[in-house]
C-alpha cells in the first residue's frame, strides 16, 4: 500500500514547529577493514596458489632437488548480490505535503536504509567468522580458525582458547600474525596493523593505545607493543559488531574484499494507472574473504 495523506496528516497543514524522525547517520565503517575493488562479473574468483618451498642442500655431483608441488590449492569466491528497496507515494500525498524537504521523495530515507544494510553485510563477515561459510569455498574452514590448512601443516588466525582483550592478548595477536606462513610453509612479511573492536571494548582499547607505560601496572615498564610500532594504523570501533567480546587485528595482507558491481541508485517513475510516485533503490556488490591471513580474530563469549 502506498504512502497516503493519512500517513502524513499533520504535514498537510501549515504551522508545524518542525518534523522529527531523521537523525545523523554513523559514517561508513566497512571501508576501514575491507579493500574495495570494482567488478564487472557476477562472481569474482580468487585462487590461492602454492609456490616453491625452501631451497635444499645439494651434494657435490648430485642431482639438483626439484619441487614440483607448486599449483592451485584453494579457490575463494565472492558473489555480487543484488539489494533493493522501494516505496510509493500517492499523487495527493505528494501534492498536499507542505514539508517535502522533511518527508518527501528525496528525504524518505532510502539512502540511509541502503547504507546501514551495507554496513551490516560487511560486519557479518566478522560477526559470523567462527562458522564456515560454504559460499566462500576456500579452505573449508571458518574465517577465524585454528587449523587453516597449508602443505604439510596448518596455521591459526584464532587463539585456542579465545582471549579477552588486554595488553597480553594484543601482544600475542601481533606475534601470531608475524609467523603466518605461506602455502608452502615459508615465512612471509605479515604484520598486525589495526585493531577492530565492538562498542563495549572501545575504552579498553583506548587505554591500551594511549598509555606510555604498561596499562594497569604499577611499574614503570614501557608500553612495549606501542614502542615497537604495533597497530601502526590504530584501532576502529565497529558499531555493527553483534558480540560485545569479539575483537580482531587486521594485518597488512589483503584478506577482506568488497567488490562493487553497481553503486547505489534510485529510480523514480510515475505509475500511469494509479498516478503514484514509485521510488526504487538498488545496488549490487559482493563482500567476502580471499585470504584468512588478512585478519586475526578472538571470539570469547563472555
Amino acid at each position: 500500500m502506498a504512502i497516503t495523506r493519512g500517513s502524513e496528516r499533520d504535514l498537510l497543514l501549515p504551522g508545524l514547529a518542525g518534523v522529527e524522525g531523521r537523525y545523523p547517520q554513523i559514517p561508513r565503517q566497512w571501508p576501514g577493514f575491507f579493500a574495495r575493488r570494482m567488478s564487472k562479473m557476477a562472481l569474482e574468483r580468487i585462487p590461492e596458489m602454492r609456490y616453491t618451498g625452501l631451497a635444499q642442500l645439494k651434494a657435490e655431483g648430485a642431482a639438483t632437488p626439484f619441487d614440483n608441488s607448486p599449483g592451485e590449492r584453494f579457490l575463494w569466491q565472492i558473489e555480487n548480490l543484488s539489494y533493493g528497496l522501494g516505496t510509493s507515494i500517492t499523487r495527493e500525498a505528494l501534492e498536499d505535503n507542505l514539508y517535502k524537504d522533511h518527508f518527501g521523495p528525496t528525504s524518505i530515507g532510502l539512502s540511509e536504509s541502503f547504507a546501514q544494510m551495507e554496513e551490516i553485510v560487511h560486519a557479518n563477515i566478522i560477526n559470523q567468522s567462527t562458522t564456515a561459510n560454504a559460499s566462500f569455498i576456500g579452505d573449508a574452514q571458518p574465517l577465524a580458525s585454528t587449523a587453516h590448512p597449508i602443505d604439510n601443516g596448518t596455521y591459526a588466525n584464532r587463539p585456542s582458547p579465545d582471549l579477552d582483550l588486554n595488553e597480553t592478548s594484543v601482544e600475542y595477536a601481533l606475534q601470531q600474525i608475524r609467523v603466518f606462513p605461506d602455502q608452502a610453509g615459508n615465512r612471509m612479511l605479515a604484520r598486525g596493523e589495526k585493531a577492530l573492536v565492538p562498542i563495549p571494548l572501545e575504552y579498553t582499547m583506548k587505554r591500551l593505545m594511549a598509555a606510555e607505560l604498561r596499562p594497569g601496572s604499577n611499574t614503570n615498564d614501557p608500553n612495549a607493543f606501542m614502542l615497537l610500532g604495533g597497530l601502526s594504523k590504530g584501532f576502529q570501533v565497529c558499531d555493527y559488531f553483534t558480540s560485545s567480546y569479539l575483537w580482531g587485528v587486521l594485518s597488512n595482507v589483503e584478506g577482506l574484499v568488497h567488490f562493487e558491481r553497481t553503486p547505489f541508485e534510485i529510480d523514480m517513475q510515475v505509475d500511469p494507472i494509479t498516478q503514484n510516485l514509485l521510488l526504487v533503490g538498488f545496488m549490487r556488490f559482493g563482500a567476502g574473504v580471499k585470504n584468512p591471513r588478512g585478519i586475526w580474530i578472538s571470539a570469547p563469549t563472555a
